[in-house]
């Protein structure tokens, strides 16, 4: 399940020019004419994109990998520069300056002991009616949170009430990433 160095080096390659394209040219990369396949196989990932001081500034992506990870990848990285609402779109001259960040996924898996959920490692999916909220399993340690507080923000994030998480009608789900970034170049 682990990508090798040199997938992880092409799709951020690719999630960088998939942007790039999008904002100077308006249109999205070909598989063959713009780029080779670096991933055909099937995962769910989300793009983060940071700012020069590590600052998030878009964050898309989709939990479950209906296509190939590269499809994946370039569909993401746009949607982080041009549609998190959270944000205002990435211009194109932002591009030198921002820092892709790539989180590949596993399956989720239902999880009913708040135990086994291990801070770093797992990612949570918050779920209750047509309520959902995801968070990354790198948020917990960059903002330094403990279990019962990663499980408070994902109810937040899914727009229910901090302690959702002990209702039994509501669904907790974890997964792990593999999470890849771009150094920051002096």
């Amino acid at each position: 399940m682990s990508l090798s160095a040199e997938v992880k080096s092409g799709l951020l390659a690719l999630a960088r020019k998939s942007l790039e394209t999008h904002l100077r040219e308006g249109r999205r990369l070909l598989k063959g004419s713009d780029y080779k396949p670096v991933s055909e196989e099937k995962r769910g990932a989300f793009v983060t994109l940071k700012d020069e001081n590590g600052g998030l500034r878009g964050c898309i992506g989709m939990i479950t990998g209906y296509k190939a990870l590269d499809e994946t990848i370039i569909d993401m990285a746009i949607a982080a520069g041009t549609q998190d609402p959270r944000f205002p779109k990435v211009g194109p001259d932002e591009l030198p300056r921002l820092r892709f960040e790539i989180s590949a996924l596993t399956p989720p898996r239902p999880e009913k002991e708040i135990g086994n959920i291990t801070i770093g490692k797992h990612g949570l999916i918050m779920s209750s009616g047509f309520s959902k909220g995801l968070l990354l399993p790198q948020v917990a340690m960059e903002h330094d949170m403990d279990r019962t507080t990663f499980l408070e923000h994902a109810c937040l994030k899914a727009g229910l009430g901090r302690n959702a998480w002990k209702d039994p009608g509501t669904l907790i789900e974890t997964f792990e990433a593999e999470v890849f970034g771009e150094t920051v170049q002096e």
